[in-house]
């Protein structure tokens, strides 16, 4: 039933958009609310794409006395239209647009008398005028980064770090976006949610190529409009999709170290009504990546012994995805595209750790070796329908789509201790634990929004939502023991349903200089866990009942001031919610690392975040500046909490040879959390060929918390700076040194308060070169280095009553890639026959 209510809606509108009477809206521009007057109107569209052409004049003249009559330009979508006809008179359309063939019509209207006339001229489609020129380039270039007052945009093809690499790449190079050690993202230290496409992905970063990405976007404090689980903010993965016409694409191979290889390519086909885009990519990379950890455990602030652990982690991945679809021109109003997406890969992890247990005078008592041996497969998979229809009235649409994701995965792995006391003897018997595990996850997303301009300044706009997770997972954990098995505790086999419903309006209307958009979103929630050996089931529902009625309405407001032509004001203000992933509440506890436990705690609550903030956004002749004043308001927040286990956890757990002083680290919430913040981007041009993007972010975060009378307040200053400088070589002196681009791009994180400690400082430096060459710089070959001074590594300290830790980890290591791409493409390609009309076409790079 659920399921149906979606399907329903969408099938709606959908028969709704098209069940039109063909006398009423033809193929031309008969609005749904008509105007009874007389009228002639129609729309301009290119003969190839079938795309709806803007700023052509359109000229109107009586036939007989050969006078102009009236004259306009095309709307955006090619529609024009010419009210308050006199009948009894014949009339000539005369048609010109840059780039096109003219175009000549009569139009008889003196039969119509003194009745009603309204003729409508369909589409009208104008071919491409050829011209030959000789030695003429044309290119545009999008910057780096795109900076407006609501969002940021980063066009990935000026990330020269990245090529050949993943979107965690990407991520490194973003402002205000920064990655930890396992590959997760934060923005502003918040963690955002990530899109593809504008739709939820069960994809991790590390499996999209970057040479798939086209831009990604960043919406630091999201509208009603978006999910209310936006309270990080947006990262919005677009992928490539050309729609140039004829065949285009981009093919790129990489090979670097520590066992760096990969390929992609991107093809893109337009013809006609059609366009089919495909691109697929094959990514692999390995590394060694060491970690250490020094703690000291105490009893009543007394210190009681130490602990010194060393780890090596060697990794293997590989990762291969496909992607592929097309997007069909029914007509100048309809458009339905299909997108498919299949992904695989497996990785292997093989760690030593090797650990020293020492009295309180830090004499060893007796050491371990732990050896696992881990590998993990799996599918991702993902369909999209979308449905796109245009009105008659400029800016006026209903999209509706319908997005299917799908995967599966599955781990094993032997963890291997022994103990030893330092003359070399037996401590205690060795232990093995195989683990054994697979997922199957399902995902749908139904999706509709209608836009409806009102007069030239307004707009209102509205949509539903359904969102559908249905998760399943089987892990068994055995241990070893003098040759008997034992099924752990630790077995964890799960399932959930996640089901979110939403409704939005916002309406936004500009008054001069000053415009303003006011926005409200309901959202209902569901989240239904079950422990299937024990029965254990935990989740949650917002709004419970009516009376909670305010958990569930999210409004938000955006005042904006244009000053001049070059500077703009904006304070906008948004409620946001966070949920509790399923990691946060599954109650299982992950013993990958002994004396570093985790667990999930099915007592969370969700947390609800308001959001405020103060842009300034100003345009100079070398570049453009943006500075944020914000501040976040969590109550409930979702901390991370951090103490020993207690010695029936260690009994529970023993044949899994953890240590009996193991931290268990596992999250509760927090009274509140405040983070006040500023933050300054400048993107400056030194000349033609020089740019530099400095960015810092400024922050002051408190958190009030209270657990079993421990009190975990904490507060402290936090900043990070990046800056991203680019250079390109432009001079006719020199083939050789023609068009070689020059990235570098340094970051620095301050150490940051957490709520029992703080993480450790970051910095790190990647730095890439790329040579362009051929024609039109078709081909390029790039190098890079990721992380120079091989630096890059997660640390936190971690300082209570009961134990001291010092640790950091490292997963990616310096890597050095070389890469060559190569970009193609035909304008006049066809499958079905060739057209030479006017020329042969040339190339579209």
């Amino acid at each position: 039933m659920k399921i149906f209510i979606p399907l329903l809606v969408f099938t709606f509108i959908f028969c709704e958009a098209n069940a039109q009477n063909p006398e009423q809206q033809p193929s031309g521009d008969i609005p749904t609310l008509q105007v009874r007057t007389n009228r002639i109107y129609g729309k301009l569209i290119d003969e190839n794409s079938g795309k709806g052409i803007e700023a052509a004049s359109v000229q109107l003249y009586l036939a007989d006395k050969d006078s102009l009559y009236g004259g306009m330009l095309t709307k955006s979508n090619g529609n024009f239209s010419f009210t308050n006809i006199s009948t009894g008179h014949n009339y000539k359309l005369i048609i010109s647009a840059l780039g096109y063939e003219p175009v000549e019509r009569t139009i008889r209207a003196s039969s119509a008398g003194k009745g009603r006339f309204e003729k409508d001229l369909g589409n009208i489609s104008l071919h491409p005028e050829i011209k030959q020129l000789a030695d003429v380039t044309i290119t545009a270039t999008r910057p780096a980064l795109e900076m407006s007052i609501d969002r940021k945009v980063f066009n990935v093809a000026k990330s020269l770090t990245a090529t050949g690499g993943t979107a965690v790449d990407v991520m490194k190079n973003i402002p205000s976006v920064s990655v930890d050690i396992d590959g997760n993202v934060e923005l502003r230290n918040s963690t955002p949610q990530i899109f593809v496409d504008g739709r939820p992905t069960i994809l991790t970063l590390d499996q999209i190529p970057a040479d798939h990405i086209e831009k990604v976007e960043l919406i630091t404090n999201p509208s009603a409009k978006f999910d209310a689980s936006t309270s990080g903010g947006i990262i919005n993965v677009v992928l490539k999709k050309e729609k140039r016409i004829g065949l285009n694409g981009i093919a790129t191979a990489s090979v670097g170290t520590p066992g760096i290889l990969s390929g992609n390519l991107s093809l893109n086909m337009r013809q006609g009504k059609l366009n089919f885009f495909m691109s697929g990519g094959y990514n692999q990379s390995g590394g060694k990546a060491k970690g250490r950890t020094l703690r000291e455990n105490k009893s009543q602030g007394v210190t009681r012994d130490f602990f010194n652990q060393n780890s090596v982690n060697t990794r293997h991945r590989k990762f291969n995805s496909i992607n592929f679809g097309f997007d069909y021109f029914v007509d100048n109003r309809n458009t339905i595209s299909i997108t498919q997406r299949f992904g695989g890969g497996n990785s292997r992890n093989d760690e030593l750790q090797h650990q020293e247990y020492l009295n309180s005078d830090k004499v060893v008592q007796y050491y371990g070796d732990r050896s696992e041996d881990g590998r993990w497969g799996f599918n991702r998979n993902s369909t999209r329908l979308n449905y796109k229809h245009t009105f008659p009235q400029e800016g006026r649409e209903l999209t509706a789509d319908v997005t299917y994701n799908y995967g599966n995965s599955s781990s094993n792995s032997t963890i291997f201790n022994t103990y030893f006391f330092p003359d070399g003897t037996e401590y205690k018997s060795p232990a093995t634990v195989n683990n054994d595990g697979s997922n199957k996850n399902n995902q749908m997303t139904f999706e509709t929004d209608y836009v409806h301009p009102i007069g030239e300044n307004a707009k209102f706009e509205t949509g539903l939502r359904a969102y559908f997770n249905d998760y399943k997972s089987y892990f068994n954990v055995f241990g070893f023991d003098n040759g008997q098995e034992t099924k752990l505790p630790l077995s964890n086999n799960y399932k959930y349903t996640e089901n979110v419903n939403a409704v939005y309006g916002t309406y936004s209307q500009k008054i001069g200089t000053f415009s303003y958009q006011a926005g409200l979103r309901a959202e209902y929630s569901k989240f239904d866990g079950l422990l299937i050996d024990s029965a254990f089931k935990f989740g949650y529902e917002y709004p419970a009942s009516i009376k909670n009625i305010w958990n569930a309405l999210f409004p938000s407001l955006f005042l904006t001031q244009k000053i001049g032509e070059d500077d703009e004001i904006q304070v906008n203000f948004s409620r946001r919610i966070r949920r509790p992933d399923f990691w946060q509440l599954n109650p299982y506890i992950e013993i990958n690392d002994p004396v570093n436990l985790r667990q999930g705690n099915p007592q969370l609550e969700p947390e609800f975040i308001s959001s405020f903030e103060l842009n300034y956004s100003k345009n100079y002749p070398s570049g453009n500046f943006l500075g944020v004043l914000y501040w976040r308001s969590n109550p409930n927040d979702i901390t991370q909490y951090s103490d020993t286990i207690t010695a029936a956890q260690f009994e529970q757990l023993q044949n899994a040879a953890v240590d009996p002083n193991a931290i268990l680290n596992t999250w509760v919430n927090a009274n509140t959390t405040n983070r006040y913040g500023a933050e300054f981007t400048v993107q400056h041009k030194i000349g033609p060929n020089f740019e530099i993007t400095p960015t810092f972010n400024l922050q002051y975060r408190t958190v009030q918390a209270k657990i079993n009378n421990t009190d975990l307040s904490n507060k402290g200053f936090n900043w990070e700076s990046r800056l991203i400088s680019n250079y390109k070589i432009k001079t006719e002196k020199s083939a050789l040194f023609n068009n070689l681009s020059f990235q570098l791009i340094a970051d620095y994180e301050s150490p940051q308060v957490i709520p029992q400690g703080r993480r450790l400082a970051e910095f790190d430096v990647d730095f890439a070169m790329r040579k362009d060459f051929l024609k039109n710089n078709r081909a390029s070959v790039t190098f890079g280095i990721n992380d120079v001074f091989n630096t890059r590594r997660w640390g936190t300290i971690y300082d209570t009553e009961n134990f001291y830790q010092d640790a950091y980890r490292r997963w990616s290591v310096r890597g050095f890639r070389i890469s060559f791409s190569y970009k193609f493409g035909k304008a006049d390609f066809s499958l079905l026959h060739r057209n030479n009309r006017g020329g042969d076409g040339g190339d579209d790079d």
